[in-house]
């Protein structure tokens, strides 16, 4: 995931942001498209680093519930934060995975709980206490910051959680 994100970043940067119009457009239907293909573009090399890194970290420690349920969370995530931002986030386009990044924090922090499994649940209390603060991003900060992607990110995240964290019976 890595490599495919630097490359797509590498290329957007290469094009002068070209890439950026293939962002999310809140109602807008040729936006629809952005649904898919914000959350890998970025608006400047700053905003791509501040997003591979947790993206990374949180990627690894999902990996730990298996990679059917990464997946199954990440597609669940991308497209439920990606048509929530497109129902109701302010008109702007709506670049960069930092919803799937918020989605992660939110099914971390509680799937581990739900689990009931000693290893998950202290992976839910190491992503509370180092990136505990990530809560703050998902009220409104700054006009050039989507915290609607934060906050649906990080709703569709614990409704993931919800879902198929907890043990079969």
């Amino acid at each position: 995931m890595f490599v495919l994100f630097t490359a797509i970043e590498l290329i957007n940067l290469l094009t002068g942001r070209m890439l950026n119009q293939f962002g999310n457009i809140p109602r807008y239907v040729p936006g629809l498209t952005g649904i898919i293909t914000g959350p890998f573009i970025h608006g400047s090399l700053q905003h791509y680093l501040s997003n591979i890194f947790p993206l990374c970290i949180f990627s690894y420690l999902l990996l730990q519930y298996g990679i059917h349920r990464y997946l199954l969370v990440t597609v669940w995530i991308t497209l439920l934060t990606g048509i929530l931002v497109w129902l109701f986030a302010r008109s702007a386009t709506h670049i960069g995975v930092s919803g799937v990044v918020y989605g992660y924090f939110g099914y971390l922090l509680l799937a581990g709980f739900l689990s009931r499994k000693i290893k998950l649940m202290i992976i839910s209390l190491v992503v509370g206490f180092f990136y505990g603060g990530l809560i703050f991003g998902v009220l409104p900060s700054s006009p050039y910051v989507s915290w609607e992607s934060h906050l649906f990110g990080f709703i569709s995240g614990l409704v993931a959680a919800r879902l198929w964290a907890k043990p079969r019976v």
